[in-house]
């Protein structure tokens, strides 16, 4: 799977995990709190990326997860 696709799936998962108001447009610089995502919510976004991707982020990648990028980067580095 390429950049492309895996960010089009990040992109479902956010959508539907943190459920983001239809017209919210979304790109790789948007930050999750911006979207109102606490500390609960990122937590089960992370899940739900994990049960997407079938990995597991270590500690260190988790704290980094602040925006779609992050994410996107993430998953790309845990292949």
């Amino acid at each position: 799977m390429d950049r492309e696709e895996t960010l089009a799936k990040v992109l479902d998962v956010v959508n539907e995990t943190l459920e983001v108001p239809e017209g919210t447009e979304l790109a790789e610089d948007t930050n999750f709190k911006d979207l109102g995502a606490d500390s609960f919510d990122l937590l089960e976004l992370v899940t739900a990326l994990e049960d997407e991707f079938d990995l597991t982020f270590d500690d260190e990648a988790l704290e980094k997860i602040v925006t779609v990028r992050d994410a996107v980067d993430g998953i790309m580095a845990a292949r």
